[in-house]
């Protein structure tokens, strides 16, 4: 593809990425084929290929107008069309620069901005997660019953213990998860025990800088990155083996702190390091003999492969085959490559969108009638659960036995 980039955004180190993405794509059209609001809306703007076009558009001095940031604000960043297109386009950087440019030339009301920074605030702490969760949970028994739903219930299980050996590994504990879910770190801790890898989250570290990446706080998403580093600094440097996630959002984000702090003098040689070192759980347990977990309670089970993990890191059949390898039974899914309309605050932010695509998700995974149905990511979890008639819940309390 051609570019005019205007000349406020030539020779800088943002006009230099994105003519680069911009000249690799050939405008063909596959990614089209797999993206899910084109499927659902049918409109070329809502496309990887009509969005590409826009930024051109921006970048060649075009308007920030309000159509431009609706196609924009639609897209789900599943990576679908990354999977799909046969030039390697990186279309999520070019979405990203996108989208910081309609913000900076287009400012969005002042309820908007108001309601973005009080679901970053909600939600990118734990403590406060867990506060809301609470509240919910109380006045839960009034609550009519579609509403009940979407409050998850808290499982309990045995607190992880640990013992010391001689591999470490560190653990994220996020943000929505530990209040949402904190059992699944806990089984995550307790299989890798019975591995031999003592896995250990730290306090100071939280909320991976996804939630802010996404709504374009960007200082905010490489404060959120530094903070991290500088807590799992100290353990890196004492023979930490890698930073393991189980929530297969977040790990993209860690994979990227390096782009994400490029030109920080302080952190970018750290930065490179732990984007080095993260990853999803699924990487790890894939490398390590699993012959001691073996499961009594064998279900046929439905995998939604969170776009995350098949899209953004390119992981596709890593847990199927970690699960069939214990002994599970996995059904066939249509469609596995389309997203559920979770998307991190899509489902807030695009309520309309985001359950027509839950719908059909759930149609494909519920059609060859599993015993219940397994995913990767809290978010996508949380989202799929309000609505499923079947259990949803992670794979790794498959592993762990629960």
């Amino acid at each position: 593809m051609q570019t005019r980039l205007a000349e406020q955004y030539k020779n800088t180190p943002l006009g230099k990425e994105a003519d680069k993405v911009l000249r690799s794509c050939v405008h063909c059209g596959f990614c089209n084929a797999t993206c899910p609001t084109y499927q659902l809306l049918g409109d070329e703007l809502d496309g990887p290929r009509g969005r590409i076009y826009q930024i051109k558009h921006l970048l060649e001095g075009g308007e920030a107008s309000l159509s431009v940031q609706r196609h924009l604000d639609r897209c789900l960043t599943c990576r679908a069309c990354e999977t799909t297109c046969p030039s390697g386009v990186e279309y999520n950087k070019l979405l990203d620069i996108g989208r910081e440019l309609v913000e900076q030339r287009l400012p969005r009301s002042f309820l908007q901005r108001l309601y973005r920074k009080l679901i970053i605030y909600s939600f990118s702490e734990s403590s406060r997660v867990r506060l809301l969760l609470s509240i919910a949970r109380l006045f839960r028994p009034l609550l009519p019953a579609q509403v009940k739903k979407r409050i998850p219930t808290v499982v309990n299980t045995p607190a992880a213990t640990p013992r010391p050996q001689a591999r470490s590994m560190l653990l994220l504990d996020g943000c929505v998860q530990p209040a949402a879910a904190p059992h699944i770190n806990e089984l995550a801790i307790q299989v890798f025990d019975r591995l031999g890898i003592q896995l250990r989250t730290v306090a100071e570290s939280g909320c991976c800088g996804a939630l802010q990446h996404h709504l374009s706080d960007s200082e905010g998403a490489r404060q959120k990155a530094r903070t991290n580093i500088d807590a799992w600094w100290p353990l890196i440097e004492r023979g930490a083996e890698a930073i393991v996630v189980t929530a297969s959002g977040c790990t993209p984000m860690i994979k990227d702190y390096q782009h994400l702090l490029q030109g920080d003098d302080q952190y970018t040689e750290r930065a490179k390091r732990i984007s080095a070192m993260t990853q999803d759980l699924s990487e790890v347990l894939s490398r390590e003999d699993l012959s001691t977990l073996r499961p009594q309670k064998l279900k046929r089970i439905a995998f939604h492969s969170p776009c995350s993990l098949q899209h953004a890191q390119k992981l596709d059949g890593v847990v199927e085959t970690l699960l069939k390898q214990t002994g599970f039974t996995l059904v066939p899914v249509r469609d596995a490559h389309l997203c559920c309309g979770s998307a991190g605050t899509y489902s807030i932010l695009q309520p309309g969108l985001s359950a027509r695509l839950r719908s059909n998700k759930l149609d494909c995974l519920q059609e060859k009638h599993p015993e219940l149905i397994a995913t990767a990511n809290i978010g996508c979890l949380l989202h799929l659960q309000a609505k499923a008639d079947l259990p949803v819940i992670h794979w790794i309390e498959l592993l762990a036995g629960y």
